[in-house]
């Protein structure tokens, strides 16, 4: 994906990693020039929409306003250029974007275990540049900053195409789905601390209907006569 001005002074050389403040490369300190963070800006929003393109969302789910309100994290993938077939300027290739999120799981027995994983949260190669190892050298260089194991993440909403790509490459083939559309593997709960395990599933899934008597309705015991304010459970979905 090619764009109207020069990527190297925005992304840098290969891998630029952009978090919610949006720096552009080579600038980790507060001060930048402005017009730096704006093409940085673009270029994550065209990638964006991209993205959302290739899965048939009807919306981008990363986006530069995205970044800057959740504390995720952007792998970007741009061929620097240079070369008499490249673009002058560069191209982007291709990002991953990974937060860590709370979730509910459930393990191969059904047990509702609270975990805070790091997630993998959108996922996308250029057309043009697909099956040329570009996706495994990003996904690779992810694992290596953030320290990870493959087994280890939670994936949002995985296509069968990014599926095929985690059984091929890390032998991640017996996939374990849940009820907030995340996917996670086998391996995944090993040596790995919790926040909170569970034998029945969180609110408001583990409510139960209250005992009628005469025909009126009476909460169970150790409840009060009317059900309790609703509460939110710490994520249930994207």
């Amino acid at each position: 994906m090619e764009f109207p001005f020069d990527l190297t002074p925005v992304l840098g050389d290969r891998f630029c990693v952009v978090d919610q403040h949006l720096r552009p490369a080579g600038r980790p300190g507060p001060t930048h020039r402005g017009d730096l963070q704006q093409q940085l800006r673009t270029v994550i929003d065209e990638l964006g929409k991209a993205s959302a393109k290739a899965q048939g969302l009807p919306a981008p789910v990363t986006s530069a306003a995205r970044m800057e309100s959740n504390r995720h994290v952007l792998y970007i993938l741009r061929d620097p250029g240079g070369a008499a077939h490249r673009p002058p300027r560069g191209a982007v290739i291709g990002f991953l974007k990974v937060g860590y999120k709370k979730l509910f799981l459930l393990d191969r027995t059904g047990v509702h275990v609270e975990s805070e994983p790091l997630c993998v949260l959108d996922f996308y190669i250029h057309e043009s540049l697909q099956r040329h190892g570009h996706g495994r050298a990003l996904f690779q260089h992810m694992l290596q900053s953030e320290r990870v194991d493959p087994r280890r993440l939670a994936i949002d909403r995985p296509s069968q195409k990014l599926l095929g790509f985690l059984r091929k490459h890390y032998g991640l083939d017996d996939p374990i789905p849940q009820v907030n559309n995340f996917v996670i593997f086998e391996g995944f709960f090993s040596n790995r601390p919790v926040l909170r395990e569970e034998a029945e599933p969180p609110w408001p899934f583990n409510l139960r209907p209250f005992v009628r008597r005469d025909g009126r309705t009476e909460p169970p015991a150790g409840q009060t006569d009317a059900p309790p304010p609703p509460r939110r459970a710490s994520s249930l979905g994207r």
